[in-house]
C-alpha cells in the first residue's frame, strides 16, 4: 500500500484524516493486522473534505485490530528484559565545563539543523545539493542563504535567524524548549518528580501552539481531563515519533556517568506523550548523554546506551544495524543511503530513523565537534533535533572549550525560549543551574568535589 499525499490534512493533531492514517500506519509499524483496512482509510484519508464521523468509526475499528502472534519484535505492553542494575558510574571531570558543552553543542546544531527541516523535501541528496551550489559541503558552518535561491526546495521559514551571517541569539525551538522545561522540573521537583508533575507544568508554562504531534495531542488530552500516560494513548498516533527523544538530553546532564538513572528519569518524563520505541527512544538518548561524560568516545557511550532499551524492540536492532555498519568499515555515503533505504516507510519525524542518523552522525564524526554535527544534519529528516541531539552529545565529550568559536559566539550567550518566564535566558546561566544539579548527583555518590 502506497502512503498517502499528506499535505492536505487542516491540522496533523485534529484533523481526523490525519489521525486515522497515522494511526493505520502506527498499528501497521509495530505488528498489528490493519493491512486490510488500507483501501478504506486511504479513500478517507486521502479526500478532500473530512467525513468525520466515517472516519472516527474506522478508526475505532483499526484500534480494535489484533497483533500478529508471530510479530518477532518487543512492543509497547510486551514484557522486556530488566535494564542493568545501575552501579558506581565512574566520576565525570571536567563537570561544568562538559555541562555546558552539552548546553552549547545543543543549541548550536539545533539551529544548524533549523533550514533545514523538512524530511520530505530536504533529502539527503537535496541537501548535498544545496550546499555544494553554495560552496558549503560538506558542512563545517551554519547553512547559507543562496541568492538567488534555486528551483526546489525553499529553505524552512525560520532561516532568517538560523543560517550564516545571521544568527543573533539561539532561535526558539521546541528541541529547546524541552530542555529548558527540564531544567525547571528537576528543580522544583527533583528526582521524584512525576508524570503528572511534567504535564502539569506543561499546562502552567508551555503555550499549546508552540507543541507539535505527540505532545499536541497529548496537551489536548490534558484539556480534555486524561491524565497520564492515558494522555499517550487516547487517539495519539504519533506516539513513537520522536518527541519525546527531543526531551531528554537534560536527564542525561544531571546524570553524568550514570546512563541508568538518566534513562528512568526520561522513560517517566516520555510517559505524557509517547509508548513504546517513544519511549525507549527518550530513555536511549538520555543514557547516551550520561554516558557522554564517562566513555570516552561516541561510539564508547553509544554502546552502552543500547543496553537500557530492549535488546528485541525495532529501535535496539535498527541501532545495531548502524553499529554494525560502523564496525564493518562502510563509508559515510553507503551507511547513510542504507539508513533511509531499510527506514523510509516510516514517517520523516519518527524515533526510529532519525535515531539511527544521530548514531550515524556521532560514529563517522568520529570525535570532533565540527564534523558530527555536520554529518548529522546532512543526514536529513528531522535535522533540527537529530543535529540538536548529537551536538549536545559531542558538546559533552568536547566540553565547552573544546568547541570552535565560529558555532557559539553568534549565539551570544542567549536562548530565546516560548517557556514562560525564560526567553532571552544565559546559556550559560542554564549550564550553571544544570551542573548544580549534576554535581549534587554526583556527590550522592562519591563524597569528594567535583569540578
Amino acid at each position: 500500500m502506497e502512503f498517502i499525499d499528506t499535505a492536505h490534512f487542516r491540522h496533523p493533531e485534529g484533523d481526523p484524516r490525519a489521525l486515522l492514517y497515522f494511526e493505520w500506519s502506527q498499528r501497521r509499524e509495530s505488528g498489528f493486522r490493519v493491512d486490510d483496512f488500507g483501501e478504506e482509510v486511504h479513500d478517507l484519508a486521502g479526500a478532500p473534505i473530512a467525513d468525520d464521523g466515517a472516519c472516527w468509526r474506522l478508526l475505532d475499528r483499526v484500534e480494535s485490530a489484533p497483533r500478529d502472534p508471530s510479530w518477532p519484535y518487543a512492543e509497547d505492553g510486551d514484557p522486556v528484559e530488566d535494564p542493568p542494575a545501575p552501579g558506581d558510574p565512574p566520576v565525570p571531570t571536567r563537570l561544568y565545563d562538559r555541562v555546558l558543552g552539552g548546553w552549547l553543542g545543543r543549541c548550536v546544531g539545533c539551529t544548524l539543523g533549523k533550514p533545514l527541516e523538512n524530511g520530505v523535501l530536504w533529502s539527503p541528496g537535496r541537501i548535498r545539493a544545496y550546499l555544494e551550489r553554495a560552496d558549503a559541503y560538506p558542512l563545517t558552518d551554519y547553512v547559507p542563504v543562496l541568492s538567488p535561491m534555486p528551483e526546489g526546495p525553499r529553505l524552512q521559514g525560520n532561516w532568517p535567524e538560523s543560517t550564516r551571517d545571521r544568527v543573533d541569539g539561539c532561535p526558539r525551538d521546541d528541541d529547546l524548549d524541552y530542555t529548558v522545561l527540564g531544567l525547571h522540573l528537576l528543580e522544583q521537583q527533583g528526582w521524584g518528580f512525576t508524570a503528572a508533575d511534567v504535564a502539569g507544568q506543561w499546562l502552567e508554562l508551555l503555550p499549546f501552539l508552540q507543541t507539535y504531534t505527540a505532545e499536541r495531542v497529548a496537551y489536548r488530552n490534558l484539556i480534555d481531563g486524561f491524565a497520564p500516560p492515558d494522555t499517550a494513548r487516547h487517539r495519539n498516533p504519533y506516539r513513537e515519533w520522536i518527541g519525546a527523544l527531543i526531551r531528554a538530553d537534560v536527564y542525561g546532564y544531571v546524570c553524568p556517568g550514570d546512563p541508568v538513572r538518566a534513562a528512568e528519569l526520561a522513560a517517566r518524563d516520555a510517559a505524557v506523550s509517547h509508548t513504546g520505541n517513544g519511549v525507549w527512544a527518550a530513555s536511549w538518548g538520555a543514557a547516551l548523554v550520561a554516558a557522554a561524560f564517562t566513555a570516552g568516545s561516541a561510539a564508547a557511550a553509544l554502546d552502552v546506551a543500547q543496553r537500557v532499551i530492549p535488546a528485541n524492540s525495532r529501535l535496539a536492532r535498527a541501532i545495531s544495524d548502524v553499529l554494525d555498519d560502523h564496525r564493518r568499515g562502510m563509508g559515510w555515503d553507503t551507511a547513510l543511503a542504507a539508513i533511509h533505504a531499510r527506514h523510509g516507510h516510516y514517517n520523516w519525524v519518527h524515533a526510529i530513523g532519525n535515531a539511527c542518523v544521530i548514531t550515524a552522525g556521532l560514529l563517522w564524526g568520529a570525535g570532533d565537534f565540527t564534523t558530527t554535527i555536520g554529518l548529522t544534519v546532512q543526514g536529513g529528516w528531522d535535522t533540527d533535533s537529530n543535529g540538536a541531539t548529537a551536538g549536545s552529545v559531542a558538546g559533552v565529550l568536547a566540553g565547552a572549550s573544546g568547541i570552535p568559536d565560529h558555532w557559539t559566539a553568534p549565539l551570544h550567550d542567549t536562548l530565546h525560549t516560548a517557556v514562560s518566564g525564560y526567553d532571552g535566558a544565559s546559556i550559560t546561566a542554564l549550564a550553571r543551574r544544570t551542573f548544580d544539579l549534576s554535581r549534587r548527583h554526583v556527590t550522592d555518590h562519591y563524597p569528594r568535589p567535583v569540578g
